[in-house]
């Protein structure tokens, strides 16, 4: 967090020296901040890991929306096909994620993927319940599932 409140400012700082306060000038100031705090980073302990962050947010973003182009083309498919495809089905899969925050975002990280829904977290929040419209290859599933939240969590540690 506090590599990015002083990308923030470097950005800001960047605006504010060369006085042109349009929005690619302040993504201009961004991009150069995070460059600093890559090249600062081995010798400023706060900011440890600072730099890795940005390559593995793309590598998500890019990731969920591949699955989620694919969760839509299976839905859509199995929609307007006469022989329905459909094997619905909840599963119990157990979390890695700990903090409500973590928790949350793979909920609603499943939630957002077509075809599978979260229901409920146990009371130990160790085990979040899923509804899933393809259950099929359950083991598949599970390894799909895991892979999201695996990545989902990379982004924080």
């Amino acid at each position: 967090m506090i590599g990015a409140a002083w990308n923030l400012l470097l950005g800001v700082a960047w605006v504010v020296l060369t006085g042109d306060f349009s929005g690619g000038n302040l993504l201009a100031g961004l991009t150069f901040g995070y460059l600093v705090l890559a090249l600062i980073q081995p010798q400023v302990p706060a900011l440890a890991g600072y730099a890795q962050r940005l390559p593995r947010l793309i590598r998500f973003v890019g990731f969920f929306f591949k699955e989620l182009l694919l969760a839509n083309l299976k839905v859509a498919f199995d929609v307007v096909t006469p022989p329905w495809y459909m094997r619905p089905g909840v599963i119990a899969m157990p979390l890695k994620a700990r903090s409500e925050f973590e928790i949350a975002l793979v909920a609603n990280l499943i939630s957002l993927t077509p075809g599978t829904l979260s229901l409920d977290v146990s009371d130990d929040r160790r085990v979040l319940y899923i509804h899933a419209m393809f259950l099929d290859d359950e083991a598949e599933l599970r390894r799909n599932l895991a892979e999201l939240e695996r990545r989902a969590l990379e982004l924080f540690h």
